[in-house]
């Protein structure tokens, strides 16, 4: 028998001009986000973390699996320990694993294997996605859309922080295996993406980069 149990949907209808009014100010607002790379180490609102993974979590995901976790960490002997391990694969990377054409691609951006973010940010939010869930008797539950499904949740973590007025950065260092073990986390779950999230420092700069128009991205049919 369907455990499905329908309810009533609470939406909103909206005058057209509110409706445009409302989309214009959140694209302009998300227009102004900027990856940043120089936090200060001032401390953030706990409450503010809070309600954008609060929000994150209410994300689409195949089969309402919910395949992700959100693990906040602000304790610095533990971010020393993912910076470490992070610059650790990172130098690897930069020194033998990146092909020229991929180091040429990241020059104009300033970057190398350094991450002083990962200690000077006050909080980490490391995701992770859950390829299976634990169920009845530890019976392994596949999970389908996994990527996708924590992809969008991670997009709606940023946007969250962003309009809350805080700078973040998505950093993938490869292999990501070692966030599991420093965290502490189980078998069923995978490094998904390590978040920094604080205020910016007084002289923090950003690349001199331009997005492509609207007309190249947006199509019609």
């Amino acid at each position: 028998m369907s455990s499905y149990r329908p309810i009533p949907l609470q939406f909103e209808r909206l005058a057209p001009e509110e409706m445009s009014a409302r989309a214009r100010a959140y694209a302009d607002a998300l227009r102004r986000r900027r990856t940043v790379r120089h936090f200060s180490t001032e401390s953030i609102p706990d409450a503010v973390i809070v309600d954008a993974i609060r929000a994150a979590a209410s994300a689409p995901s195949g089969a309402n699996q919910q395949p992700w976790t959100f693990v906040v960490i602000t304790d610095d002997a533990v971010k020393t320990k993912i910076r470490e391990a992070a610059e650790a694969e990172e130098k690897k990377s930069w020194e033998d694993r990146m092909s020229d054409e991929w180091l040429a691609a990241l020059e104009p951006l300033g970057l190398d294997w350094r991450k002083p973010h990962l200690t000077e940010a006050p909080v980490l939010i490391v995701v992770f996605a859950q390829p299976w869930g634990v169920g009845e008797n530890d019976r392994r539950v596949k999970h389908y859309y996994v990527d996708e499904s924590v992809g969008i949740a991670v997009g709606i973590l940023l946007s969250v922080l962003h309009l809350a007025g805080l700078a973040t950065l998505t950093h993938t260092p490869s292999p990501m295996g070692f966030l599991r073990d420093v965290l502490g986390r189980p078998s069923n779950e995978r490094p998904y993406v390590v978040i920094p999230v604080g205020y910016p420092t007084a002289h923090a700069t950003v690349p001199d980069i331009v997005r492509k128009p609207l007309d190249l991205v947006l199509v019609r049919r």
